[in-house]
């Protein structure tokens, strides 16, 4: 498959671009602000899909818009109806098409030139009015309230909020691109009564909960309290604030508690799921050596060899097992088990540890009750 892309250097043509890398049964045909617009009958031969991504939305000069946008869609839509074949194109339009300003008017106009070649010649016309698209890659400082807090936040810098309360509507930029490409690849349309398609997921905050939402992606550094960053919006904002920090800023140090034991360190705190840490003994060093009433705790020995042993607080009954670093083996500690851990071998042990819960001084359900001594 032959694919062009105009404004393919642009945002979400960037996004686009890296996405179908890696697919080796399509072939990329970019179109950019370097290439003249009479070069595009050429670059269209042969093309089975246009990702039509070019446009102006903030020219120094707004008659840029007319010719930015809607010229250059007539001529883009003359060249494809000129293929004779019926290629399909995929639109980034705007809600500011909805609205009476030289922008909207712009875009409007090029989607209704868009439709003109759809009814004319058949070909297949997908048009998105997008909300406010973000992720990486997007400017900062420039049109996106997203880019610019990501941006400024990572770095330290001010950012300015004139109204917490003003409400944004978004979409993330891989799912964009997903759709776009699903479309490629035969998906079935999903418009709206007027004939636009519809983007799914879409998001709604308010400028004041998206700058607390990114400093908290700042503040987790030096609280190791994660934000929920798996799904939905935080996980689409998490890799965004992510995709912004400068290269120094790519490491980041946490606090280490040393002592003649060894050293523990605390790595990842979540809001209801734990936390991950992990530490080191000496050889002969015990650790733990406690019981809980509900808490559970995970280890994992990835260097060295450790001895768990195991009694029961009520009836006494006693249990251990041995594990190494070279066994991929998980050890459970179990509620109302006293347990302690023994480095057995020659060199330190390192160990990863999940808790269910985060450490809490106030109540942290973990009761000294060593464990009896071999041959006591």
């Amino acid at each position: 498959m032959k694919v062009l892309i105009t404004g393919a250097n642009g945002f979400v043509g960037k996004n686009l671009q890296l996405h179908l890398a890696v697919r080796r049964d399509v072939e990329v045909v970019c179109f950019t602000r370097a290439h003249h617009v009479e070069s595009l009958p050429e670059m269209l031969r042969d093309a089975d899909f246009v990702f039509h991504l070019a446009g102006i939305n903030r020219p120094q000069d707004p008659k840029e818009f007319v010719t930015g946008n809607a010229e250059l869609t007539h001529v883009l839509c003359t060249a494809v109806a000129a293929c004779g074949r019926s290629i399909p194109v995929v639109y980034t339009s705007s809600i500011q098409a909805e609205r009476d300003n030289p922008y909207g008017a712009s875009k409007r106009a090029a989607e209704e030139a868009l439709f003109a070649l759809q009814r004319s010649n058949g070909n297949p016309v997908h048009v998105f009015r997008l909300p406010n698209v973000f992720g990486k890659w997007c400017r900062p400082n420039y049109n996106s309230a997203v880019a610019t807090f990501c941006y400024n936040i990572a770095r330290g810098l001010p950012i300015q909020v004139n109204d917490p309360s003003s409400s944004l509507t978004l979409v993330y930029v891989d799912d964009v691109v997903e759709r776009f490409i699903a479309l490629m690849d035969g998906a079935d349309c999903d418009v709206d009564a007027d004939g636009f398609e519809i983007m799914h997921p879409q998001y709604t905050i308010t400028v004041g909960d998206l700058a607390r939402q990114i400093e908290a992606f700042k503040e987790s550094r030096s609280t190791l309290l994660t934000e929920r960053v798996g799904t939905g919006l935080v996980r689409a904002l998490s890799a965004t604030y992510l995709s912004y920090l400068p290269k120094e800023s790519f490491a980041y140090e946490v606090a280490e508690h040393r002592d003649a034991r060894g050293v523990f360190v605390e790595m990842l705190k979540t809001p209801d799921c734990g936390q991950f840490s992990y530490f080191t003994a000496h050889p002969g060093v015990t650790r733990g050596g406690h019981y809980h009433h509900s808490k559970t705790e995970k280890f994992l020995v990835i260097k060295g060899l450790a001895r768990f042993r195991f009694r029961h607080m009520q009836t006494g009954e006693a249990y251990e097992l041995v594990t190494s670093g070279e066994k991929a083996e998980i050890v459970e500690t179990v509620p109302g088990w006293t347990h302690d851990i023994t480095n057995i071998g020659m060199d330190e042990i390192v160990v990863m540890l999940w808790a269910n819960e985060v450490f809490d001084r106030e109540k942290p359900d973990t009761y000294i009750c060593p464990l009896i001594k071999e041959g006591s």
